[in-house]
């Protein structure tokens, strides 16, 4: 099982006239960078079944561009385990609900960042999950349980990239 996380790309700090955070889009410069960022990791990430975004209008747009750069014909989802601050609990159920495919996380810090720690076993995340950051994780399905009783506990995850934007790929950390 691969899990992308990406953090979405940078949006435009001014609030849309009577609107919220919620609807703050992405930049045109960024959308920009990002496609070509993401065009340029398409290889790497190859077929998903699902992306999952955030349903924040920036979210939403770096998702796009994504499905965009990788040619995924599949679901593109807003979650709500994906909004700001959820609990990383609620993004490993989202998870465990798709054991066996290759998933695609959008979201946002500081969100992505714990997840990847929590998923690869680490107190922190060790380098900055800067706007447009993929990190990508691969993961065995379950642990076999040591007797009938016990139901099968998550795996800990690898990495197997960190691409941030404008910076050389890294295949550990």
């Amino acid at each position: 099982m691969k899990i992308y996380l990406v953090r979405h790309a940078d949006a435009d700090a001014e609030l849309p006239e009577g609107l919220g955070d919620e609807a703050r889009a992405l930049t045109a410069k960024a959308r920009g960078a990002v496609l070509t960022h993401f065009i340029e990791l398409a290889s790497r990430v190859g077929k998903v079944d699902f992306i999952f975004t955030s349903p924040l209008v920036r979210t939403v747009q770096t998702a796009q561009l994504f499905s965009l750069a990788t040619r995924h014909e599949g679901p593109l989802k807003a979650h709500r385990s994906l909004l700001p601050d959820m609990p990383v609990g609620t993004l490993e159920a989202l998870i465990h609900g798709h054991v066996g495919q290759d998933l695609v996380l959008v979201g946002h810090q500081p969100s992505m960042g714990a997840l990847a720690s929590h998923l690869l076993g680490m107190q922190s995340f060790p380098k900055p999950v800067n706007p447009g950051t993929v990190i990508a994780l691969e993961r065995a399905d379950e642990a076999p349980p040591r007797d009938t009783h016990e139901t099968p506990a998550p795996m800990a995850a690898r990495l197997l990239f960190y691409a941030a934007p404008g910076q050389p790929i890294l295949e550990s950390l």
